[in-house]
């Protein structure tokens, strides 16, 4: 049997267990709540790890001895009963206790809301004291007065027998209620509720939806009402609540199988107590008792108080084995540990390309053992893999190590650093072989891995299949990732001393050997002479033999062939821009080389910073692709090191030069706030004015000082200066406290204190102004360690919420779209209109307004050209396809997202943009929250305080703190006063019709909200934060979608982090794609009732379709949308499995099994949940046994990087040769 074909399944179902069906399961019933013989160690016939119920201990081995080996698989022994078989059938044997009387199940009961309670429709309260007989309820009234479910005490049950003796029937606990659950027809309490529901109002109608809700679920699923009430338990696999001896002979044991005990002594108990016919009172008091030990072990603590173990812990029960970081679902079914992996401290490997890593020796004869024995045995150095096992262990031989060499040579491993906040947190690399214990990264994939060398360590993984090592190779190889997924801009830019390198090389400076000279002529006028040189190999003679410096500038004169005829030009230039751009293809459009004047000009012919760098990456990348900007990059990288070594920049305490001027600034302002403080004395002005002034006055004083230090600056080598100046590491402000002054400081209120700091950190603090600045530090980093955890949460809400939109389909050949326009903050650009065209499809062709020719089809994706020629056209707005407007069923296509920007081309069928989306704004969260970390808490640097909580505020459609008043007709404004309240009036004279506003107090009005002035719908009344959900009432998705993306833009972009809108796209696209259906017209739909918007989509194209086969007068269903929070959008999914991995996952699996759903494994989660492969990327069907061949890349003329052909030939040699060793292992089977 094929092992896979235990996993070919489409869809997983989960329902109410019946008891039938738990002794189906069961391999016999557990009786004794004894475990393992302390003596024999073995364990006890009939208890909890009976080897007859469960299986043997010990592989093809009975409890008694009298069967040992293999060859009596299956049979059962005669003595001891147990069968012979495999030991891991411990893992997958279920057991089962016969209940002496029957007990409900805690989540049905005690759940939110109680759905026992519901489909009785008993109040919780009471159902809890029937359930634990405290109260009587009447099960058959017969001819008395009293009615069916009434609920007598003690006293009146007392009455009531004395009165009517048998007449009636009442009785508590379980049985009990079931007796009154199999009394109950569901199709007729379902019909009838439906009946009562069209007439019913306000609250009755909200608690009859929530009964039919409940009723509706048992009439659909299937399942019966009394499985909610359980005559039987299942006792689940031993191996799966182990038992396991210490050293000191004690055993440690799991919870479960505490709790088992306890249910299993109080049923035997209470069925010795039924079998001598003991008193009702005892006998009542023993099975409150199950009923409890039953409700522990289910759901520990949800009623009363937990049972708790030794030093008062609270058991786990079977619930807490499901839920929570540690439970069943997130720490083992999402999250696996993996052999083939190992983990290391990472150094820098300067020396390595691009698509290289260091691995040390000793960890890459561990990972790649078999390989390396596979090796040893093919090239007979050894005879059998047993001899090559034994020679790779030892490791002396070096035949050992050639063979690794030649099997690691085309082997790509994974290096992924914690935390993983986003794709780029997992590459792939080409490993090298290198000596001592630590992993080497190349410095370019620090920034993707957001690494340093402080000690921080790494995981190594290995691919093993050839599908796999393609897909690592193809798609995850560090030299193919070069661009970021969230804005499409290159991720591995030079940094630190690759960008001081660089900087030294191109700057000028005056004073080197063989600087331009002013010299006169004959004449007397002044010319600038300069060094000519033939060409650039004589310059570089003349630089080697010290007779021109790096930076001085020269003429040298460049040549080239054209129609046969050498053509040459003097450039000026310096001898270190003509090194720089060795390297740099002269292509990448820093020049204009239409204009023949600048036909020899150097590419790269200013001083290049860190801005600079980004921007020759990014050009390189999108003029050459991949391949070449690779190898540009290692040899900037090379260049970079190289020179910021000879540059031999260093710090010393004296670079960090004090402004002269300094004193004389602070003597002015001392001077200043002498003279506020009298104006004060004399009472010319209030203390809050008093306080601003000096504020003010001292916020100027440092200001002129730090203008003056960058003045002292500028233009000067200061090895400082030239650090900030090249954005290599420092920032300006970081120079302000070095060498100005460091300011005016925040109190622990966040209110500025008035005495400034007037040193800066070379003079040093004196004790007053430490005391002071301490504490902004400590909050620095507080905040940090607070902040990361609140940012980890929001993403793994964005990555549950979206995780199943991949794109699906080529074009869902829909004819609407959204209408963008640049985003603004007051007069601040914040997203051009330019950037949030390119990469998308339009709705409509667009035609340039004057000579009415077609400047862009809908065909064709934009690029920059396309969107600048659209603006320079004068448009201001244009409507684009857009994923909220997107009609796949499942998941969104192509044309709707546009393009895939880590590889800058058309998304791909496949791509999990959803994921994709959810990390591009989770990770900068994290970014975010540590920028407070660097600036130390000098006043005026913004806390992300405004950042991460606004974004999540947000995507959780929350109320905002402080709400704007949203006008919600077009009209006039007039103001009211009743009753010493203000009223804004909006009242339209065409309608007539009037809407009331209350203000309330503090809250400030907006400027246009004057008496007579009109305003539109949706305008603001008072100044604040609007709410979404009002956005959405008022003016609709795309206005609540417009919203949504101004906001999240200004909160990430005012902190210098720029986000593709598409990402937020598809959140939004998430957050709107339920719906209350109003009104259900002629579909199987019911009023009131929320479902997916696509729901009603298809229910309106079945009455499309009957409308065309000629029936008539049929109505189409109507809804009104709804904006979900992330964290209700994600337990709002249909995947049960997906919900309850997330959060509430008693409450969903509750939800789940009542309903009988069903699950369609749809989305990623699901998948990994159950062990198959994800439905995206290469593991959709469309991609399954298909060589997948990418177009983005292709390394013609690389040696280094495998091109394709020679990659296919690979992975068919691959395939032929493990398809060869598996023909040659079934032969040794056989």
């Amino acid at each position: 049997m094929d092992n896979n074909s235990t996993n070919e399944f489409s869809s997983i179902k989960i329902g109410l267990a019946s008891p039938e069906r738990i002794r189906e399961w069961s391999y016999g019933e557990v009786t004794k709540p004894e475990t393992i013989n302390y003596r024999t160690l073995k364990p006890e016939r009939d208890g909890l790890f009976c080897e007859r119920i469960f299986g043997p201990m010990k592989d093809w081995e009975c409890h008694c001895g009298k069967y040992k080996r293999v060859r009596y698989k299956g049979k059962v022994c005669e003595r001891c009963g147990v069968e012979i078989t495999r030991a891991k059938v411990r893992r997958e044997r279920m057991g089962h206790i016969e209940l002496a009387a029957p007990v409900s199940h805690i989540w049905y009961f005690k759940g939110i809301p109680s759905r026992l309670g519901l489909v009785l429709d008993i109040s919780p309260r009471y159902l809890e004291k029937v359930l634990y007989f405290a109260l009587y309820i009447v099960t058959d009234p017969g001819d008395t007065p009293l009615e069916k479910m009434q609920i007598l005490n003690e006293k009146e049950y007392a009455e009531m027998r004395e009165r009517y003796e048998d007449d009636f029937e009442a009785g508590m606990g379980a049985e009990a209620i079931k007796k009154l659950l199999q009394d109950i027809d569901v199709p007729t309490l379902r019909d009838e509720l439906t009946a009562e529901l069209e007439d019913a109002t306000g609250q009755k109608r909200v608690k009859l939806l929530k009964r039919l809700d409940v009723v509706d679920a048992f009439y659909n699923s299937g399942n019966k009402l009394e499985w909610m009430i359980l005559d039987v338990i299942p006792v689940i696999p031993p191996d799966i609540r182990p038992m396991v001896q210490l050293d000191g002979g004690r055993f440690a044991t799991s919870d479960l199988n505490d709790l088992y005990r306890r249910v299993i002594n109080r049923n035997n108990r209470l069925k010795r107590l039924l079998e001598l016919h003991a008193p009702d009172i005892i006998v009542r008091n023993e099975k409150r008792m199950l009923q409890e030990s039953v409700d522990a072990l289910i759901d520990n603590g949800r009623r009363g108080r937990p049972v708790t173990g030794p030093n008062n812990r609270p058991l786990k029960s079977l619930s807490d084995m499901l839920k929570g970081k540690q439970g069943r679902f997130r720490q083992n079914l999402l999250g696996k540990r993996v052999d083939y992996s190992g983990r290391s401290v990472i150094v820098v490997g300067p020396e390595l390309k691009m698509y290289q890593c260091g691995l040390p020796k000793e960890m890459a004869i561990e990972l790649f053992k078999p390989f390396v024995m596979k090796r040893l045995v093919e090239t007979n150095v050894v005879s059998n893999i047993k001899a090559a096992r034994k020679m790779v262990e030892k490791a002396a031989r070096p035949e050992v190590w050639d063979a690794l060499e030649v099997v690691i040579k085309d082997h790509p491993v994974m290096l992924n650093r914690a935390p993983t906040l986003h794709r780029l947190g997992i590459q792939a690399f080409e490993p090298v072989l290198v000596e001592g214990r630590a992993i080497k990264l190349h410095p370019l994939a620090c920034t993707a891995f957001n690494a340093d060398f402080d000690g921080d360590q790494m995981a190594v993984h290995v691919p093993l299949s050839a599908e796999a090592q393609a897909e690592a190779r193809m798609l995850m190889l560090a030299a193919n990732n070069l661009l970021k997924p969230a804005d499409g801009k290159p991720v591995t830019v030079p940094t630190q001393d690759m960008i001081i390198g660089s900087y030294y090389l191109t700057m000028l400076k005056d004073g080197e050997a063989g600087c331009p000279t002013v010299e006169k002529d004959a004449e007397g006028n002044e010319y600038t002479r300069y060094n000519i040189y033939r060409d650039t190999d004589e310059a570089m003679m003349a630089y080697q033999q010290g007779e021109l410096g790096l930076h001085s500038e020269c003429l040298i004169r460049f040549s080239k062939e054209k129609d046969g005829k050498t053509v040459s030009r003097l450039v000026k230039t310096t001898i270190g821009r003509v090194i720089f751009n060795r390297p740099i293809p002269q292509d990448l459009g820093f020049v204009d080389r239409t204009n023949p004047e600048n036909e020899f000009e150097l590419e790269v012919s200013f001083v290049v910073k860190k801005k600079q760098l980004g921007q020759i990456v990014d050009k390189c990348i999108r003029a050459h692709g991949i391949a070449i900007a690779s190898k540009v990059l290692d040899e900037i990288k090379a260049q970079g090191y190289k020179y910021s070594t000879i540059s031999g920049t260093t710090v010393a305490v004296i670079d960090a030069l004090i402004p002269e001027k300094k004193k004389e600034y602070l003597a002015e302002a001392e001077a200043k706030v002498d003279e506020i403080t009298n104006h004060y004395n004399f009472g010319e002005m209030t203390n809050d004015e008093r306080a601003e002034a000096v504020i003010k006055a001292w916020e100027e004083c440092t200001n002129k000082v730090s203008d003056e230090l960058t003045s002292n600056f500028d233009g000067t080598h200061n090895p400082i200066h030239m650090m900030v100046d090249s954005g290599a590491r420092g920032s300006t402000s970081q120079l302000r406290q070095l060498a100005g002054m460091r300011g005016l400081i925040a109190n622990t209120s966040g209110k500025t204190i008035e005495v400034p700091i007037r040193a800066n950190y070379r003079e040093g603090l004196n004790i007053l102004e430490y005391f002071i600045s301490s504490r902004g530090a400590r909050k620095g980093l507080t905040d940090t360690a607070l902040r990361t955890a609140d940012s980890g949460y929001l993403t793994r809400r964005l990555v549950d919420v979206s995780q199943d939109v991949i794109i699906r389909d080529t074009d869902c050949k829909c004819h609407d779209g959204i209408d963008v326009y640049a985003v603004m903050d007051g007069n601040r650009v914040l997203e051009s209109l330019e950037e949030r065209l390119v990469g998308r499809f339009l709705v409509d062709p667009v035609v340039d307004p004057e000579t009415g020719e077609v400047i862009m089809d809908t065909d064709r994706m934009m690029n920059e050209q396309d969107a600048k020629r659209i603006v320079d056209a004068g448009y201001t707005h244009i409507k684009i396809r857009s994923l909220i407007t997107c009609k796949s069923r499942h998941g969104v296509c192509r044309k709707c997202y546009g393009s895939n920007l880590a590889f800058n081309e058309p998304v791909q069928v496949g791509e999990a943009v959803g994921i994709i989306a959810a990390q591009s704004i989770g990770e900068p969260g994290t970014q975010l929250t540590m920028r407070t970390f660097h600036t130390g808490g000098v006043a005026g640097g913004e806390d992300i305080t405004q950042g991460l909580p606004r974004v999540e505020e947000l995507f959780e459609a929350r109320k905002p703190k402080t709400l704007a008043i949203l006008s919600e007709i077009d009209g006039e404004v007039r103001f009211e006063e009743i009753k010493k309240s203000r009223h804004v009036v909006v009242f339209n004279s065409e309608t007539g019709e009037e809407k009331k506003y209350l203000i309330p107090y503090g809250a400030h009005l907006t400027p246009q909200i004057v008496e007579g002035a009109h305003i539109e719908k949706g305008a603001e009344i008072t100044v604040g934060s609007k709410n979404p959900h009002d956005v959405l009432a008022i003016l609709g998705k795309e206005a609540v979608y417009n919203y949504l993306i101004k906001e999240v833009q200004f909160a990430y972009r005012t902190q210098g982090v720029d986000i593709n809108d598409k990402h937020i796209e598809v959140i939004v696209r998430q957050m709107l794609k339920k719906c209350t259906v109003d009104d259900a017209g002629d579909t199987d739909l019911i009023a009131g009732t929320m479902v997916d918007v696509s729901a009603v989509d298809e229910a309106n194209d079945v009455i499309d379709e009957r409308l065309a086969a000629g029936e008539e007068g049929l109505k189409h269903a109507t809804y009104i949308p709804i904006l979900m929070g992330i964290t209700k959008a994600s337990l709002a999914t249909d995947s049960f499995l997906s919900a309850a991995s997330f959060q509430e996952t008693t409450r969903v699996l509750t939800d789940a099994a009542i309903k009988g759903k069903s699950d369609p494994l749809l989305g990623l989660k699901e998948n990994v949940l159950i062990g198959k492969l994800i439905p995206a990327g290469t593991g959709m069907d469309v991609f399954r046994d298909v060589d997948v061949v990418p177009s983005y890349f292709s390394a013609e003329g690389s040696d280094d990087i495998l091109n394709l052909e020679q990659l296919q030939e690979l992975l068919t040699n691959n395939m032929a040769q493990s398809s060869d060793a598996e023909e040659e292992d079934n032969g040794d089977k056989n």
